[in-house]
């Protein structure tokens, strides 16, 4: 049987086997993200790589503040421009494309880093031109796979890109830990970078043989290649016109040509708003929401992690990595449940919450009782990191990336979502950049810097994000329209034509079938077809 012939019921409705394997594959670029964040951590104690990129005399080398911060963010530069750029790329050659062009940019920085020899700015420039990879594929990743899955498992299958993060980070914790018995050879650290080589192949070739996104198809006039890539999609590529198949395409197409009488969507209209309702708002609301995944603190932890626990006495910091990186990828399973049967909401308000109180705890302590005179100060400061970890890998860390794949409008959506993951790198590169200084100058008191982001996070969540679980992109589009409609009760809201989110009312779609009547379309070849 044909891959897009077979399907499996999930949530009560037909997902294709193909969305499964696009989720799958396309989530490998959360793990590239995640891997080269996890091993940098671990390198930049290693003896031959602080001998030979670091500062002062042979033998007696060390890093500098500035320098140190310069070779670990870089990188987060490289992918803010790079999610900027990907909102070009995703729309020009497609979504599959784009993401095989990320891939490429991430293998050539990879080579850039494997090739230096002494010069801690030509490890750096490698981590740049890595992170324009990286960037383009934060962008191209979630967008691509929550305009291509089924409602009924989008959540689920953005939320696996976090998971992918998480798995990436462990394995490079892993990978350090092993080759740390080599730490005095240059194979240490190059061993490290290249297999990040390896693993970023499949999805780089992978890609190119799973559907196009049926909205990027259609928004260029090719509706009945939407319409099979939709089928294929559905697990139903033999049965095109299936009414499951066909509800999904009405909801897109009516959409679709509602915004194409109003032109495409420019990066002022991000900003200045259009027809579209509160297209500023869900700009700025996507930006914070991304921006403040990163002021979690979560990257203190784990781009600094080693070298912390280190100067607060713990025999082996890069094991604590590792137990924190394990935690990551354990807690994120439940997110992936909660997403789709809490919702978006909830889960990340409380998430905040938890994170800000054991933040809290981390700080206090630190500065209390420093760990490096009271061991079970370090202890407590060990379990505070990992209860930590756990709410963001439950919530902070996969909801971000559904967000920003279900805000935003067709016409402005790879613009609006490249704002976002490009703020998204901007905390990323403020938290690398700045830790170093932040650990010299006022030491564990940075955590509480952490808890005051962590509740203005709680805070916007409340007052701004409206609740999308079960809703088509469409629909949450029309959600946002309701100008009456406040945040904390969206939850409450249904779409025209259903019962409750998650169940249809036959009558109505009974009788918009026998209605609808396509308008003639033009194609990119000119010429005009009813979808």
């Amino acid at each position: 049987m044909a891959i897009g012939k077979s399907k499996i019921r999930i949530n009560g409705a037909d997902c294709g086997i193909e969305a499964i394997l696009l989720g799958v594959t396309t989530s490998i670029g959360g793990f590239l993200f995640g891997y080269d964040t996890g091993q940098i951590s671990g390198m930049q104690i290693f003896s031959d790589f602080i001998e030979r990129f670091g500062q002062g005399p042979p033998g007696n080398r060390a890093f500098d503040d500035i320098i140190l911060s310069l070779v670990v963010s870089l990188m987060s530069i490289g992918t803010l421009i790079g999610a900027l750029s990907g909102a070009y790329t995703a729309d020009w050659w497609g979504r599959r494309k784009s993401l095989t062009f990320g891939v490429f940019m991430f293998i050539i920085g990879n080579i850039i880093q494997i090739t230096a020899m002494s010069s801690w700015v030509h490890m750096m420039m490698g981590r740049f031109v890595a992170g324009l990879g990286v960037g383009n594929l934060s962008v191209g990743v979630p967008m691509y796979q929550s305009e291509c899955c089924p409602r009924e498992i989008r959540g689920a299958v953005v939320a696996s890109y976090q998971l992918l993060i998480t798995i990436g980070i462990l394995i490079s914790n892993l990978i350090n830990y092993g080759v740390r018995e080599i730490e005095d050879s240059s194979a240490s650290w190059r061993i490290v970078i290249g297999l990040g080589i390896a693993f970023s192949m499949p999805l780089g070739l992978g890609v190119l043989f799973l559907p196009e996104s049926p909205r990027w198809l259609a928004g260029r006039g090719r509706w009945d290649d939407a319409r099979i890539c939709m089928a294929r999609l559905r697990g139903l590529k033999a049965d095109p016109h299936n009414p499951l198949v066909e509800d999904d395409f009405q909801e897109m197409y009516s959409t679709i040509m509602q915004q194409a009488n109003v032109g495409t969507g420019t990066w002022w209209e991000c900003f200045a708003g259009s027809d579209k309702p509160r297209v500023f708002y869900r700009t700025l609301l996507g930006c914070a929401i991304h921006f403040l995944q990163q002021w979690t603190g979560v990257n203190y932890f784990f781009y600094y992690g080693a070298s912390i626990f280190e100067s607060a006495g713990i025999d082996d910091p890069i094991l604590i990595q590792l137990v924190l990186g394990a935690v990551n990828v354990v807690m994120t399973f439940p997110g992936l449940y909660i997403v789709e049967r809490v919702g978006r909401r909830i889960p990340l308000i409380v998430g905040a919450c938890w994170q800000a109180t054991w933040l809290l705890i981390f700080a206090a302590v630190g500065i209390a009782r420093p760990p490096d005179e009271n061991e079970s100060s370090g202890i407590v400061m060990i379990v505070a990191a990992c209860m930590f970890i756990a709410s963001f890998a439950m919530t902070w860390g996969p909801f971000a990336w559904v967000v920003i794949g279900e805000t935003f409008p067709l016409r402005t959506r790879a613009r609006q979502a490249s704002l976002a993951t490009a703020n998204n790198w901007l905390g990323n590169f403020m938290i690398s950049f700045l830790t170093p200084f932040a650990d010299s100058g006022i030491g564990y008191a940075f955590g509480f810097v952490f808890f005051g982001t962590n509740a203005t996070a709680a805070l916007i969540v409340y007052f701004f994000l409206y609740e999308t679980k079960s809703l088509a992109l469409e629909q949450v589009d029309i959600m946002y329209s309701q100008q009456e409609l406040r945040p904390w009760q969206s939850s409450k809201w249904n779409p025209e034509g259903y019962l409750d989110r998650n169940t249809r009312d036959p009558t109505y779609w009974d009788q918009r079938r026998g209605s609808a009547v396509g308008e003639p379309v033009e194609d990119e070849k000119g010429s005009k077809h009813i979808p």
